[in-house]
């Protein structure tokens, strides 16, 4: 479910590799969930179209903002310092079951091809939280090439609230969380939550996110998650840094200080924001029609030269506008690590974009093979509609293919149902990806929740082979 948009919208190293080779499952059974019957067709959203137009390209112009370290460090002082990752994986409190132990509704929700080589339910507490909606997912084969950060193999997943809920307390709208996963023993994996907060200009306190976490990319230190068209401070990408994690002292609803200490909704641990990028042309509107993109999915591309942001905008299945898919260069600067290359004035330009007849983007990726001249381009198309499968789509200028379960023109919808971003760990030659439902049974937010939450992934060699 997305709560973003323009007009229409809802909102909404090889090593590793031969050590993990024995660890894979074998998640066949998978395959005989939906028939043929059920997996019905999507139009076929064709060849991209590149955007050239300088007019255009300017749309996706970016102005970067700098948290003074000054400020950031006042407030980490006042909190007692900080922490790393290492803290948080060392006091991990929730435990992530394996394929086995999940329900029946979880791993029917998982693709039907190509079939899950690794998948995951989480902690009964979250797994059917209707307060909750899982949405992003990155890895530490994102943050660097080895996929360790120091000594762990780690994955993030990005979790919203669920404002659309009804009698929700405001103090809980708008609050933004992540799932801090110990995966260094696949077949054990922990996590922890950390609340993702944005400081004050002075560094004297902290306020909730208040957006929407729809993408997410952990890039060298940094953590670079989307922000909604109706952030408070017009902010389309909000930035963390993975070594200033904090912990917090008092257990209350309340985000920020509070007498005693230091709160964040009854979470030990917070990261506040130390930088963010906002859109030249001003705050994407989603109610109207206009040429300002709302940020949607994210992912990170390390086959381009530098590695890029790669970023995609959402409508509604079945929409008649344009999605469009662009992507940022990173910065090689030594003192900029984990952000955008930007001009002298601050301002990242997007150095490739692209429109697409494609609908319902719930996930973007790019990946050039060796050999190849260009990108290709993943995404991952979730119907509107309750228990239906989407379709993992590969575009390129020629036209586009479908990762499919049979071989007629109704064997598209084999992915994953509701599968939100898609991450690519290199590494381990794989997509990972996750899905968002826990909704009664008429898809509504007041019943009995049907847990449908999967943390998944697939090789890029599987995908690639069922292309048709």
């Amino acid at each position: 479910m997305k709560h973003r948009g323009r007009h229409r919208r809802q909102r909404r190293g090889k090593a590793l590799r031969g050590a993990l080779a024995g660890t894979a499952l074998a998640l066949t059974a998978a395959a005989t969930i939906v028939s043929a019957s059920q997996a019905v067709s999507s139009d076929n959203p064709g060849p991209l179209k590149p955007v050239t137009s300088a007019a255009e390209l300017a749309n996706f112009q970016l102005k970067e903002h700098l948290a003074s370290k000054s400020s950031l460090d006042r407030l980490a002082t006042s909190m007692g310092g900080t922490v790393g990752v290492s803290t948080v994986l060392e006091r991990t409190n929730r435990t992530m079951r394996n394929t086995a132990e999940c329900a029946p509704t979880e791993t029917e929700a998982l693709p039907v091809a190509p079939t899950a080589t690794r998948a995951y339910c989480w902690d009964d507490a979250d797994s059917a939280s209707q307060r909750w909606l899982p949405q992003s997912v990155t890895t530490s084969g994102d943050a660097d090439e080895d996929g360790r950060w120091g000594a762990n193999r780690v994955i993030l997943s990005g979790w919203t609230h669920n404002d659309a809920k009804p009698d929700e307390p405001t103090v809980s709208q708008g609050l933004a969380r992540v799932a801090v996963v110990d995966a260094n023993d696949l077949s054990n994996m922990t996590y922890r939550w950390v609340l993702l907060v944005v400081p004050t200009k002075d560094g004297s306190d902290y306020r909730k996110l208040s957006s929407s976490i729809s993408g997410m990319v952990w890039y060298q230190d940094k953590l670079l998650v989307t922000a909604s068209p109706t952030d408070s401070d017009h902010k389309s990408l909000y930035v963390y840094d993975m070594n200033r994690i904090q912990r917090t002292s008092v257990d209350s609803p309340a985000v920020g200080k509070v007498p005693g200490g230091w709160s964040a909704h009854g979470y030990g641990y917070v990261m506040p924001a130390v930088a963010s990028y906002s859109l030249t042309g001003g705050t994407c509107d989603p109610a109207s029609d206009d040429r300002t993109p709302c940020f949607g999915s994210l992912s990170l591309d390390r086959s381009s030269t530098p590695d890029s942001l790669v970023a995609s905008e959402w409508f509604p299945s079945g929409a008649d506008q344009r999605s469009r898919l662009w992507r940022y260069s990173f910065s090689g600067a030594g003192d900029r690590s984990g952000l955008l290359a930007t001009n002298a004035l601050g301002r990242a330009d997007a150095v490739e974009a692209y429109s697409t007849k494609a609908t319902g983007i719930q996930g973007v990726l790019s990946y050039r093979s060796a050999g190849d001249e260009k990108a290709d381009w993943y995404i991952g198309h979730a119907p509107g509609s309750k228990n239906r499968h989407g379709t993992l789509w590969r575009l390129d200028a020629e036209g586009a293919k479908a990762a499919r379960c049979g071989t007629d023109e109704e064997s598209r919808r084999c992915w994953a149902e509701h599968a939100e971003s898609l991450s690519y760990w290199e590494g381990m030659g794989e997509v990972w990806s996750l899905t968002e439902r826990a909704a009664d049974e008429r898809a509504g937010w007041r019943g009995t929740p049907v847990p449908e939450r999967v943390l998944y992934a697939v090789p890029l060699s599987s995908i690639t082979g069922s292309l048709k």
